[in-house]
């Protein structure tokens, strides 16, 4: 894996870049794929527990989304994470995690992060272990929610994935 960009930019996603973040999951090919209309809602809802990584023309070449558990709110539950295809394997998904939740430390106080994560998908379960590996934080898996809950279709069981307690080397 080569570094991320030095150009690159991570911020709060905008409205504007609804219709890129539903274009970014759907090449994921793994992401489970909302309506546009989705995206749109998440970035003006949820900008601020989210992020968006730019390219040099400021086009976003990744996202991941996020929102603090109302009954938890100390832990960011990340929803999706994609990067475009043609910037895979340069840090960028890793980056934008690290970045969301150091502003996040910083702003909300969180402690804790999960996500839920198909099994076999490698590139996810290697993204989350190496975050609680880089910030001292403690992986406990579980499923939450079984394949038989689903009835939309055949769907892989949800694996949750809570990290946490995050450790100061968060807010680097």
């Amino acid at each position: 894996m080569t570094a991320a960009p030095a150009d690159l930019l991570i911020e709060q996603p905008a409205t504007t870049d609804g219709a890129a973040l539903w274009r970014l999951a759907k090449e994921s090919r793994t992401l489970d794929l909302n309506s546009s209309y989705s995206y749109l809602l998440w970035c003006r809802d949820f900008a601020g527990t989210s992020a968006v990584a730019r390219g040099a023309g400021g086009e976003p070449v990744g996202f991941v989304t996020g929102y603090l558990r109302p009954d938890r709110p100390r832990t960011l539950l990340v929803w999706q994470v994609a990067v475009d295809p043609a910037h895979r394997g340069h840090g960028i998904a890793a980056k934008l995690l690290d970045g969301l939740t150091a502003r996040l430390v910083a702003e909300r106080g969180i402690t804790d992060v999960e996500t839920t994560i198909t099994p076999g998908n490698t590139a996810s379960e290697r993204l989350f272990t190496s975050f609680a590996e880089r910030h001292g934080a403690r992986v406990t898996r579980e499923v939450l929610f079984p394949a038989e809950l689903f009835t939309d279709g055949p769907h892989d069981p949800e694996v949750l994935y809570h990290i946490g307690p995050l450790t100061d080397s968060t807010a680097h």
